[in-house]
């Protein structure tokens, strides 16, 4: 075995991370390795042990996102979505859009040409899940989505004293509002759902509402309808907007 000698090449610690994460990246991209998306999410978004403001980044996952294969481009802007709320949240600035500012534009572009011609119903909502995210004007996009793939939100009550925890649910199992274990019971008292008036929706409702109807999923405009209007809570009695709710529990 030769001796090591001084003039030996010893991979630093970012050369590490680099090689693992441009491993991982390359992985991913392929479509089919579910563990290395894992891995990224893992690394990258839950324990920071990979760097989100790396070079690679961004910029590979814009380039997932352009490609032809859906799946790796859905879980490309998925990730960079999150990444970069995250990142918003976390430092309290918005520097990571500014330093990839081409990166962004580009998965946002990508997004947008997904949404358009993506056939699956929760498959779109997770599309315009990334929409939001990429734009960056809210961080509760995640929630928000969230309620309308499962067709249901747990909230709380918004009285001071937040008097009740409740379900909203809007689907398949009705258009009510109910008391946290209503799953656990067939008798349990349940209170009908106000949907808002289309017509009447304004702001971000309003556009994700048309946006939904143009890219033909009226089941999705329908539950946006439910999720931007009122239900009751089954203690107070209390009407009270579900998606100003939504963004309470997101803060």
């Amino acid at each position: 075995m030769p001796e090591m000698t001084t003039s030996s090449h010893v991979p630093r610690t970012d050369d590490a991370d680099s090689d693992r994460l441009k491993g991982l990246l390359e992985r991913a991209a392929t479509g089919r390795d579910g563990q290395a998306w894992s891995d990224l999410w893992t690394e990258l978004y839950h324990n920071g042990s990979l760097d989100v403001a790396h070079p690679l980044v961004l910029h590979t996952l814009a380039g997932m996102a352009e490609a032809d294969e859906a799946d790796a481009a859905a879980s490309a802007l998925h990730l960079a979505g999150a990444l970069l709320v995250q990142a918003d949240q976390r430092y309290e600035t918005r520097n990571l859009r500014h330093q990839y500012t081409p990166e962004v534009a580009r998965l946002l572009r990508a997004a947008h040409r997904w949404r358009q011609v993506t056939a699956d119903r929760n498959d779109y909502c997770h599309l315009v899940e990334a929409v939001l995210n990429l734009e960056g004007d809210i961080h509760w996009a995640e929630t928000l989505v969230w309620g309308v793939v499962s067709e249901e939100y747990e909230l709380e009550c918004p009285d001071p004293d937040g008097c009740a925890s409740l379900w909203v649910i809007f689907g398949e199992r009705g258009f009510f509002s109910a008391a946290e274990d209503y799953a656990l019971s067939d008798d349990i008292e349940t209170f009908p759902l106000h949907p808002a008036d289309p017509r009447a929706l304004e702001g971000l409702g309003r556009r994700l509402y048309d946006l939904a109807l143009d890219d033909g999923h009226e089941e999705v405009a329908r539950a946006l309808t439910y999720a931007f209007g009122e239900a009751t809570c089954p203690e107070c009695r209390q009407r009270f907007s579900v998606v100003g709710q939504v963004v309470t529990s997101s803060i």
